[in-house]
């Protein structure tokens, strides 16, 4: 009779082992499932998001579709002043660069001033998806800070350049300081977070500006390797090309500058930076 209960005993256990081993397979295969189902979420939102950047790059008249950029580096790129862009005893104040050090095959758009006001940029490159960094002078865009709160709300940075767009090396150290911290302030009172990328106006600056730009809590001082208009690109490099990690400039500016609008811009750019192989990526995602 001990043995007995003993074999019920152990068939009691068993069953018992059987029963609770039964669960965690049924929700291995259901995780499985879950991830085949979520994988298969994420490939046919990526197909539709396509999808929708083919139409808007034929509703906006591009040639072809813009590239999409790769993921943010996880380790951003290690910044420093480019060659011949130095100051004395520059070491600690903002690195000045026009290329950020990347393999990525990206170039950063950048736009500034904000003198044109084109509700129809706004609306073309929130369509496309298009990155792009503004650097504002506060005596252009004080007559419509609306405009740039809609810009920010679709994800531009808005950084600083100057209050009055004054020619930099210019001024005193202290009227240079005024000029950058009023603009800090102003973008801060007006817009909700204080910038930390500046660009001097004509991107002259001396050893002051740095100084001074320091002082205001600006980090970085990125220049351009080449300049977008509405028919052309110019560029710094003797190749006279696009580069990975180079940084664009272009300015907010309509049909009273250009022989076109902003949108016509925009549509030279994209054609020549996607004819060359390269994407769009946001500034500040490797900064």
């Amino acid at each position: 009779m001990v043995l007995a209960a003993l074999l019920v005993a152990g068939l009691g256990t068993a069953c018992g082992s059987s029963e609770s081993a039964a669960p965690d397979k049924t929700e291995k295969t259901k995780a499985g499932k879950g991830a085949e189902s979520g994988a298969a979420g994420a490939l046919a939102q990526a197909k539709t998001a396509q999808q929708a950047r083919v139409a808007a790059a034929k509703r906006w008249g591009l040639v072809k579709t813009p590239l999409m950029a790769p993921a943010a580096p996880k380790e951003k790129p290690e910044i420093s002043t480019r060659e011949g862009f130095e100051v004395e005893d520059g070491d600690e104040l903002p690195h000045v660069f026009t290329t950020v050090p990347t393999e990525d095959k990206v170039v950063f758009l950048t736009i500034d001033d904000g003198a044109e006001k084109d509700p129809e940029f706004l609306k073309m490159m929130r369509e496309l998806k298009i990155p792009y960094t503004a650097f504002l002078s506060d005596y252009l865009v004080r007559d419509n800070y609306p405009y740039f709160k809609e810009m920010q709300a679709a994800g531009v940075t808005l950084n600083n350049h100057t209050l009055n767009h004054r020619y930099m090396p210019g001024l005193s150290y202290d009227q240079q300081r005024e000029e950058i911290c009023g603009q800090q302030d102003t973008i801060q009172r007006v817009f909700g977070k204080r910038p930390t990328l500046f660009r001097p106006p004509y991107g002259n600056y001396n050893q002051d500006t740095l100084k001074a730009a320091k002082s205001c809590g600006i980090k970085a001082v990125p220049l351009w390797n080449a300049e977008a208009f509405v028919n052309r690109m110019d560029y710094r490099e003797w190749d006279r090309d696009l580069h990975p990690g180079d940084i664009i400039l272009t300015h907010f500016r309509g049909k009273d500058d250009w022989k076109g609008s902003m949108p016509d811009m925009i549509r030279h750019v994209m054609k020549t930076v996607t004819d060359k192989g390269y994407a769009v990526a946001r500034l500040e995602d490797y900064l």
